[in-house]
């Protein structure tokens, strides 16, 4: 078995692609259940998040290819989504995972969400029972690559985040918040985010909606701000001139028809939206209106990008740890698996040991000459020895089987004798 990755993440896939393979909490441990009814696959953990869907996997080929075409048809996808699919093994898996875990591999470099997400995934994953004795260890370790690359680099030094895009690009856009307003819709950690910069910079109204009313309102008493209820949004729409959204809804929240009455009522006074959700919580066709301004999480790439040039530096010092790291990794995965076929062979040479000892004893007991009997059984120690080497050469020998005979010439130092 080999840990394997599959899955696409926004470095090969755009916004309207990743949507099509997001995978929802109830969607994530029906999958996490199926994929591991799977006979050639172990181990499964799924991570998914605005910006990847990708399955961790102990699995030998067949596997993965098994897990692909389970994937195809559990998600319904077509030929252009499966080209933006990719697949990692090995050592290249390892340093992709090490990399998602630092947020080296993020669209936001040193993000440290991404590492939190990790975690509940890999804590979602052994709840299913979907990880055993490979997927522990390796997570353990890439948890502890994590730490170490935040405490030694810099890479994590003035962070950047989605939420401080998004506001940011309003700012730019109403130049100053204290006469505005906003409304959050959902009440995850990248809304909490994004009220906490709102508030910073001085707004002059905050409301928060969420499904669940109780979230709603612990979130917007943090912030001085007011929680709604999801299904009361139609007249606060029309007060917003912010409107950010960030929930792990399956269908839109926030239509068409919604906001070109909230536009129709604010008398074409202008909103600026952001949609940081993946699968967008706001239809697509919104953006056909006039005087709405939506960006979606791709958008806020430019931003995100001057905000984290001063990380270049840091990344290459972190890129370089996550190699140092993933290969010691394999060098002491490659021990541990000699380590019992050592142990195996030690026990097959204390097995002969110990049978020519008892032989010995019993011949000396009955008076035979020490030299005869040393003479004899030391024979019968090398014949033991040797005869599992000898039957394999002869198989070889007779099979024209030239690379097993080379390995044995080469694992008894054969060649020079």
């Amino acid at each position: 078995m080999t840990f394997n990755i599959l899955g696409l993440n926004h470095n090969t896939a755009p916004l309207i692609i990743r949507e099509r393979l997001a995978f929802s909490n109830e969607e994530t441990l029906d999958a996490l259940n199926e994929i591991n009814a799977i006979g050639s696959v172990n181990e499964v953990v799924i991570l998914s998040t605005c910006n990847r869907s990708e399955l961790y996997l102990n699995s030998d080929e067949k596997g993965l290819a098994q897990v692909k075409a389970w994937l195809i048809k559990y998600k319904d996808i077509n030929e252009e989504t499966v080209a933006h699919l990719f697949t990692k093994s090995g050592e290249e898996a390892i340093n992709h995972i090490s990399r998602v875990a630092c947020g080296l591999d993020s669209m936001i470099l040193g993000e440290p969400q991404i590492l939190g997400q990790l975690k509940e995934a890999f804590r979602t994953a052994q709840e299913s029972g979907t990880i055993k004795d490979i997927l522990n260890p390796l997570f353990a370790h890439v948890f502890s690559v994590a730490k170490k690359i935040r405490t030694n680099t810099e890479i994590g030094k003035s962070p950047v985040s989605v939420a401080y895009a998004a506001v940011t690009l309003a700012n730019q856009f109403f130049s100053g918040f204290k006469q505005h307003t906003a409304l959050l819709i959902g009440a995850g950690m990248s809304i909490e985010l994004t009220a906490k910069h709102l508030k910073n910079r001085g707004i002059g109204r905050l409301f928060i909606a969420n499904r669940d009313f109780e979230k709603a309102q612990k979130l917007a008493k943090k912030f001085n701000g007011y929680a709604i209820d999801l299904n009361d949004i139609d007249g606060i729409l029309e007060a917003a001139d912010i409107l950010i959204s960030a929930t792990s809804s399956q269908k839109y929240l926030i239509t068409k028809l919604q906001i070109s009455k909230a536009i129709k009522a604010r008398k074409r006074r202008p909103i600026f939206a952001v949609d940081i959700a993946v699968p967008r919580d706001m239809e697509p066709t919104i953006a056909d209106l006039e005087d709405i301004y939506i960006y979606t999480i791709d958008d806020l790439e430019k931003v995100i990008l001057e905000g984290q040039a001063n990380r270049q530096e840091a990344a290459i010092q972190a890129n370089n740890l996550v190699l140092e790291e993933s290969s010691r990794y394999m060098e002491k995965q490659k021990m541990l698996s000699i380590n019992s076929k050592i142990i195996a062979l030690r026990e097959y040479g204390e097995k002969i040991k110990q049978e020519i000892l008892k032989q010995s004893r019993k011949q000396l007991k009955k008076g035979d000459d020490i030299e005869q009997v040393l003479e004899k059984n030391t024979s019968t120690v090398i014949n033991k020895l040797m005869h599992l080497p000898n039957i394999k050469l002869k198989k070889a020998a007779k099979e024209s089987d030239t690379e097993s005979i080379q390995l044995i010439s080469r694992l008894f130092d054969l060649d020079d004798s």
